[in-house]
C-alpha cells in the first residue's frame, strides 16, 4: 500500500510557527502533525509513503531519520521549485511502483477516518480517483453530480465556477477533505511535472473518467491550518 504526505508548503497560515520550521513539524500535543499522519499511515498497512519537501526541507529529513518508523519513506524534493499538487504528483510519479493506487494526504489534516478501510474499497472500484469530501461551509466547494462525479469548482466568495463539461443544475456542493486515492494510471494522464495544481486537471479529466466523491462526516476531519487550530486539534486526538 503506498502513499504520499504533501508537505512541501510554506505552512504561511501557521505563521508565525513555520518562520523556522516547517509545517509538518508543527506540534501538536507534542507531536508533529508529519509524525501523526506517518504513524496513522503505517498503522493501516502503508509501506512505502512519499513526502514532498520545499520548506526547511533537510529537517524534515533529518527528523524522519531521527526516528524508526517501520515503512519505506521516500522523499520528493522540491527545494529548487515548490510544484503545487498537481505538479508534485507528477514529479514523485517515479518513486512509486505504478502498480498501485496511491493514497494522498496534506500534512496539516487530521482525521478518525480508517483511510485502510477506505483504501481497500477504493481497491474493488474501476475509477480514475477518489476525493474525500464532507458537508462544510467553506468559500471553496467541489460540485458533483447526482452519480457523485465531479463536475466542477466554485469559489462562493467571488462566484467563480468551473465545470468539467456544462454546467448542471443542482450540483451538490461539497468540501474538499485534502485527502485523495489516485489510480497509478492518472500518472500518465497529468501534464509533465511543473507547478500547477489538481483540482482544474481533474476538471478536465473527470470528461473521461470516473473521479467520485467519498463522503464523510465533518467531525471525522479537522484542518489544522492555523495557529488557532492548534489547541482544537489536540482535543480532537483525544477523541
Amino acid at each position: 500500500m503506498e502513499a504520499m504526505i504533501l508537505a512541501a508548503g510554506l505552512g504561511t497560515r501557521l505563521r508565525p510557527l513555520t518562520n523556522d520550521r516547517p509545517k509538518a513539524l508543527v506540534e501538536v500535543g507534542g507531536t508533529t502533525l508529519l509524525e501523526h499522519n506517518l504513524n496513522r499511515l503505517i498503522s493501516f498497512g502503508f509501506n512505502k509513503i512519499v513526502i514532498n519537501i520545499h520548506h526547511f526541507p533537510d529537517m524534515v529529513k533529518d527528523f524522519v531519520k531521527s526516528r524508526k518508523f517501520d515503512s519505506e519513506i521516500l522523499f520528493s524534493d522540491e527545494r529548487e521549485q515548490l510544484m503545487d499538487t498537481g505538479g508534485a504528483l507528477k514529479k514523485a510519479e517515479p518513486l512509486f511502483s505504478g502498480r498501485e493506487p496511491v493514497l494522498i494526504h496534506n500534512v496539516d489534516i487530521l482525521t478518525t477516518l480508517d483511510l485502510g478501510q477506505i483504501y481497500r474499497n477504493y481497491l474493488e472500484t474501476n475509477i480514475l480517483a477518489m476525493l474525500l469530501v464532507s458537508s462544510r461551509n467553506t468559500a471553496r466547494q467541489l460540485l458533483f453530480d447526482t452519480d457523485n462525479q465531479l463536475a466542477g469548482w466554485k469559489n462562493a466568495a467571488t462566484d467563480e465556477t468551473l465545470w468539467s463539461e456544462q454546467p448542471i443544475a443542482g450540483a451538490i456542493p461539497l468540501a474538499f477533505s485534502g485527502i485523495h486515492i489516485i489510480s497509478p494510471e492518472l500518472f500518465h494522464l497529468l501534464p509533465d511535472a511543473r507547478p500547477y495544481p489538481i483540482i482544474p486537471e481533474y476538471l478536465k479529466l473527470a470528461k473521461q473518467h470516473k473521479i467520485l466523491a467519498y463522503k464523510h462526516l465533518e467531525e471525522q476531519w479537522l484542518d489544522v491550518g492555523k495557529p488557532e487550530t492548534l489547541k482544537k486539534a489536540e482535543i480532537f486526538l483525544k477523541h
